[in-house]
């Protein structure tokens, strides 16, 4: 019997590729393109050395593992050096395929490290596997007609996906030599994807940010919503065998492809959320502002259930909490990618700041923050429903956070005496039941949003709860038009 061997590969530079100069439609063709390679290349690769499906371990979100018998190493390499050099000469040198091989002998501690190793050296000595001097071809011009607005259509309508040696593309939705369905569900035979689209006005397969912003409630805006979970790498060095590997992978990859696929369908999201990609530890959304601040606060609920039901058994809390960021698109215009590169940055601000938080509008929330917030802008919406008092109440307090907010602010004092008088303007006693019930919810988000023991003292800093200044920008946002 032959000696087996560990195939790892993983897709280099995909922030990059994904947030590249380019289209709405352009991005989202990238985006599904680069999702389904990591899982056609490693089964292409099985059915053309005629090996069994049952050794493909994981795949998705930019990486696959899988098991081939030793005697299959050169054909192996053979097949993954042609296909890198097709996706570097399609992608415009963006998008890099490395990958590690070694024998699966010792402990999978040590057999992961060799591995990692590997890939770290192919990353590190990108020239190492140069044969000769060809000359660099103009990637504008290799690149220009296979990711447009065609084949993002295609992508989201096909049934089954097909890959062939000659094809342009490396992957296709037209059939090839091999074939694999498409299905939101886990699949021995096909592959599970999340390609819920927002539909368009007019028949249109996915709706426009120009769409999506006006499908809005309130001022209309639209915006891309990223999430990552917490320190997944190290939960996956962590465990002890590659069946746990595996297991992880694809139990992570599963929750993203289909719960996200389910989530965006419900009637509150399916006309206002498009996926851009859902991979093995990531996502990423965009549509209507007002609806992905609810998906963030659904999905995370979920996430949570998730993990406390599958990783019970796994200590430490490496993998188990998820950071989101949502970014809104400025008013003024700016393109998908633009906005799909900020979200990038704003959710690195996010976990560098903590974890198991969200960044919404210039402001890093933990999860109960946010839903403080949520309850602080539903007080606010009552006022200006019930009572028709929310339009001064909230200008004044918006006012007030942006003083405290200014960098130029050099009075504490004199803002902490404003706050004091903003406590009292609107504390005073009321005589009807009505005027005491309106006096009672202010009173409520004075305390939420300002403070509950402001007082005018001599050298104190004034500082306001992040959760009160976000609900407030919330409720503004929802009364504009």
């Amino acid at each position: 019997m032959s000696e087996q061997i560990l195939v790892q590969g993983k897709l280099l530079g995909l922030d990059a590729f994904l947030a590249s100069p380019g289209s709405d439609e352009v991005l989202a063709a990238r985006s599904l393109w680069a999702t389904l390679v990591c899982e056609v290349v490693p089964r292409a690769l099985l059915e053309e050395l005629e090996l069994a499906r049952l050794l493909l371990g994981s795949s998705g979100g930019g990486q696959f593992l899988l098991v081939i018998p030793d005697t299959h190493r050169a054909p192996a390499e053979e097949f993954l050096g042609k296909t890198a050099s097709h996706i570097l000469a399609i992608t415009g040198e963006t998008l890099q395929l490395i990958w590690s091989i070694t024998e699966n002998l010792g402990d999978w501690t040590v057999v992961r490290k060799r591995l990692t190793d590997g890939l770290d050296g192919r990353k590190n000595t990108p020239l190492a596997l140069g044969r000769d001097f060809e000359p660099f071809a103009a990637p504008a011009e290799q690149t220009s007609g296979i990711f447009t607005p065609e084949l993002t259509q295609g992508l989201r309508e096909a049934a089954s996906i097909g890959w062939s040696p000659e094809s342009d593309s490396v992957i296709s939705i037209e059939p090839g030599k091999h074939n694999w369905n498409l299905t939101p569900n886990l699949s021995l035979d096909g592959i599970a994807i999340a390609r819920h689209a927002a539909p368009g006005e007019e028949g249109r397969t996915s709706a426009s940010t120009a769409e999506l912003a006006a499908r809005s409630h309130g001022r209309p805006l639209w915006g891309v919503l990223r999430g990552d979970v917490d320190l997944f790498a190290v939960r996956l060095r962590r465990v002890q065998s590659i069946e746990e590997h595996v297991q992880l992978s694809m139990l992570y990859k599963q929750f993203f492809a289909g719960e996200l696929e389910v989530l965006c369908s419900m009637p509150e999201f399916w006309r206002k959320v498009t996926i851009l990609y859902s991979g093995g530890n990531d996502f990423a959304v965009y549509g209507s502002w007002d609806a992905l601040i609810p998906l963030a606060r659904e999905l995370q609920r979920m996430f949570q259930r998730f993990t406390e039901e599958n990783l019970k058994d796994f200590p430490g809390a490496e993998a188990k909490t998820i950071t989101m960021a949502c970014t809104l698109a400025d008013p003024g215009g700016c393109d998908l990618a633009a906005v799909y590169r900020q979200s990038g940055y704003d959710l690195s601000v996010a976990k560098a700041a903590d974890k198991d938080c969200i960044f919404l509008m210039d402001r890093v929330l933990e999860w109960k923050q946010l839903g403080d917030a949520a309850e602080l802008k539903e007080a606010v919406e009552r006022i200006e429903e019930e009572f028709r008092g929310g339009k001064q109440f909230l200008g004044e307090v918006l006012d007030l956070y942006q003083k405290v907010s200014s960098p130029l602010q050099k009075d504490q004092e004199k803002l902490l005496r404003r706050a004091y008088r903003f406590q009292r303007k609107y504390s005073t006693a009321a005589k009807s039941n009505r005027e005491r019930e309106f006096q009672k919810l202010k009173t409520h988000l004075i305390k939420e949003i300002v403070g509950r023991n402001v007082k005018p003292t001599k050298g104190k800093q004034l500082k306001l709860r992040p959760a009160g200044v976000v609900a407030l920008e919330w409720a503004r946002l929802e009364q504009e038009v």
